[in-house]
């Protein structure tokens, strides 16, 4: 199939999944991803998803709002590129300069596609996408800024990517769609092939325990998700001495 102007068969599998694109609007007012990836000042886009992050989850800790808008963003990349290579057979041209993004609104309303170029949809190019294009310059951007581990970072796009196809199967399950679903597995299997993420967990089946934790049972009243490597939600450190012992050497 061929890709279309809107995208359009994205919508079907959830909100996750779409792209606004040019037709629908104009994103020009709005900031592209590689403005996110950049060296960020105080007024950059990056600092400002984080700050509002931090103010919808009420954390008082950079370092956790920082891991959980990586997360968000890694799940909308995923999502939309997974779901344009198992439905098109096609990826259209990712990179972070034609990929616009309102820090403000949530999935679907958060990302636009200024222009639709269609490429290959294998996994290599899935992979080159997403982690070369967005997930390895963001990280290195949030390793310098908040300090957060690397681990931790390749840990969220592992689950990111696993919920991804998670959702994407169940969606074609409930629709007949068998063809869907050996796609959306194969895609899968590539990936987390990749050295990037071969060690981020463990999978079974569509279930996915990752060896990080993305830190959101420090937020108030947050506890651990279901693929955390944790079983319950850690004890609160004692000192500040223990906060920084916590982090060395650790995934998260």
């Amino acid at each position: 199939m061929d890709l279309d102007p809107e995208l359009a068969a994205l919508r079907p599998p959830g909100p996750f999944f779409a792209l606004r694109t040019a037709p629908e609007g104009d994103p020009s007012g709005l900031p592209p991803l590689a403005a996110a990836y950049a060296p960020d000042g105080p007024d950059g886009p990056l600092t400002a998803r984080v700050a509002l992050v931090a103010r919808r989850l009420g954390t008082p800790e950079p370092r956790v709002a920082a891991s959980l808008a990586q997360q968000g963003l890694a799940a909308r990349l995923w999502s939309a590129a997974l779901g344009c290579a198992v439905l098109y057979g096609r990826l259209p041209d990712l990179r972070p300069s034609l990929l616009r993004w309102d820090i403000e609104a949530s999935a679907p309303d958060d990302l636009w596609l200024t222009e639709v170029r269609p490429g290959p949809g294998d996994a290599g190019a899935l992979a080159g996408a997403v982690l070369g294009g967005h997930l390895e310059p963001l990280g290195e951007t949030l390793q310098d800024h908040y300090g957060i581990a690397a681990g931790l970072l390749w840990g969220n796009a592992g689950s990111a990517l696993a919920g991804a196809a998670r959702e994407l199967e169940r969606w074609a399950r409930a629709h007949g769609r068998t063809d869907v679903v050996a796609r959306t597995r194969a895609l899968t299997g590539e990936l987390f092939g990749h050295p990037l993420l071969r060690a981020t967990g463990t999978r079974t089946g569509t279930a996915f325990r990752r060896r990080s934790c993305c830190l959101y049972y420090r937020v108030p009243g947050g506890g651990v998700c279901g693929d955390c490597c944790f079983p319950r939600p850690p004890a609160a450190p004692r000192s500040p001495t223990a906060v920084q012992s916590k982090g060395e050497g650790r995934p998260c």
